[in-house]
């Protein structure tokens, strides 16, 4: 049994974890490893969370990445620290785009190992003049990523001394203060490079490009920051091999971790109530760490929401697609390996992006929705049977973007989600040289390899409120100048109202997205206390 010199008089453990997604397993790993008693409880019959691998289609052995697919923001510090046996494969081709309403299919391939071949494709599109702006702009992230990459596992810095830290003041007000579309607009002219900037800004986030809130700029921020490069990379095995790898490490080091236990009410004195096998059990806790979205830990608090805290709402459909083949693409110049390669961006031009927010405002979708694309299998094909593998099957996932969970029902989410999938095929097939339908495998049942999450579904599933992938709105990595920072959970980000019940999953500062920061501040805070 683990030291339990810090437990409190009646506490059944020091820590008590509500939620085994990845960031609860990352500070279950973390908390045991130095010698806390830990038990971790999760609603659903695996842990993982959003970060999980399955077989989506009966009969049919693919383990695909279900919800989450790609890692930037998990640092290598953790991976190391943890002693995590995964591994993070780069791609080559960073994203294809291709000119919509283009009679040859034309396209824009950004190859990261070929610059002369990456000039050559602007020019092919008409932009060649963009191919030093689209540089320039990577160029200012990289900046700005690598002066505060390395501070997201640190105690929270204040806004002035972030951008102190940055040390450019036009860099910081153009990505910090000022609507990202400002800063695309000012380094890009043509409508289909400024597209491929600003989808970072808004997967995930319901929002213009000009908001005045700034939740694209929070978006952009996090998708180019990870490594301090803003790689995306796709992980050996699936998402479910990282979350996989976190549980092993916090079992070993003595963490308890149960299953099929869902959590009914929270206490502020650390006392956790929950169901599993139809029985009611409680257990207490020194500390409860809350791997849930606010909006939940509200809701077993038996609280209301905190008035400043924004409506968490998603606003994306993912569809999972598993094909015979890749799909021909109708520019022949490109090989589909290479499109498919890295991002292919479908209808996300500049001006795409904002009539389709605008659009969505109203309820109205658009007739092209802007999606993009992700190949699983061209990077790692071991997630598919090798007999299947060997034959040319290819996973794709397609993300749509500016779906706002506002429109959804429970009443309607059925009809929604056919409408949603047959906008994204028809996206999809206004740049192919075939039907992507007629390429779909049968599972055992003889339907076709389809499968498409609204964010209602992922409500449903993984108790998201809003299908928010983020948990809510993101924050900056960086406290304001006025924010209270007196106690450890305060300075890591992790506070609550109450002293014994911290954040640790994407809801807290600097969560979204598969990093474990949220685990890992919030083990710190433990520690630190």
């Amino acid at each position: 049994m683990n030291d339990r010199s810090t437990t409190s008089p009646g506490a059944t453990h020091d820590i008590v974890i509500v939620g085994g997604g990845h960031n609860g397993l990352t500070a279950a790993a973390y908390l045991a490893r130095a010698g806390k008693s830990v038990i971790l409880l999760e609603r659903l019959e695996d842990v993982g969370g959003a970060a999980v691998s399955a077989q989506a289609f009966p009969g049919v052995e693919a383990r695909l990445s279900r919800y989450s697919y790609l890692v930037s923001l998990l640092p290598h510090r953790i991976i190391d620290e943890l002693g995590l046996d995964i591994r993070l494969v780069r791609r080559r081709y960073s994203s294809y785009t291709p000119v919509p309403g283009d009679p040859a299919g034309a396209g824009l391939l950004i190859d990261n190992t070929d610059a002369a071949a990456t000039a050559a494709s602007f020019s092919r599109i008409g932009a060649a003049d963009d191919a030093a702006g689209f540089d320039s702009v990577y160029r200012s992230t990289g900046e700005l990523a690598r002066a505060l990459w390395p501070t997201v596992t640190e105690p929270l810095l204040t806004r002035s001394e972030a951008k102190a830290l940055v040390g450019d003041d036009d860099l910081w007000e153009s990505l910090i203060e000022r609507p990202i579309g400002e800063f695309i607009e000012s380094r890009l002219q043509s409508d289909l490079v400024r597209g491929v900037v600003a989808t970072d800004a808004l997967i995930g986030t319901f929002a213009g490009l000009s908001d005045p809130g700034l939740a694209q700029n929070r978006c952009f921020l996090y998708h180019v920051i990870g490594q301090g490069t803003g790689e995306w990379d796709v992980p050996v095995g699936g998402m479910g091999a990282v979350t996989g790898e976190l549980a092993r490490v916090a079992r070993e080091a003595g963490a308890r971790i149960v299953t099929g236990a869902e959590v009914t009410r929270i206490d502020q004195d650390g006392t956790v109530e929950y169901v599993r096998n139809g029985h009611e059990r409680r257990v207490e806790g020194a500390t409860v760490l809350a791997n849930v979205a606010p909006d939940v830990l509200d809701r077993l608090l038996g609280e209301d929401p905190e008035p400043q805290r924004e409506r968490a709402e998603g606003a994306q459909v993912k569809v999972n697609l598993l094909l015979e083949r890749l799909p021909r693409l109708r520019d022949e110049a490109i090989d589909p390996a290479a499109a498919f390669g890295g991002t292919f961006h479908i209808n996300e031009t500049y001006t795409q992006l904002e009539e389709a927010y605008a659009g969505m405002t109203r309820g109205v979708m658009p007739e092209l929705l802007p999606c993009e694309i992700y190949c699983h299998t061209l990077a790692d094909p071991s997630i598919l049977d090798p007999d299947l593998a060997a034959t040319g099957a290819q996973t794709i996932t397609v993300f749509g973007l500016h779906t706002p969970d506002r429109w959804l029902t429970d009443e309607n989410n059925d009809a929604t989600r056919q409408r949603l999938q047959d906008a994204v095929l028809a996206s999809l097939n206004s740049v192919l040289a075939e039907p992507v339908e007629d390429l779909l495998l049968k599972d055992a049942d003889g339907r076709p390899c389809i499968e498409t999450k609204t964010t209602r579904d992922l409500e449903r599933a993984l108790n998201m409120p809003g299908g928010n992938i983020f948990h809510g709105p993101l924050s900056w990595p960086f406290a304001e100048d006025d924010d209270a920072l007196a106690t450890p959970a305060e300075r890591w980000g992790v506070a609550t109202r109450h002293p014994r019940i911290l954040l640790c999953g994407s809801g807290a500062r600097r969560g979204g997205a598969v990093s474990g920061l949220g685990g890992h501040n919030a083990a710190m805070a433990v520690l630190e206390g």
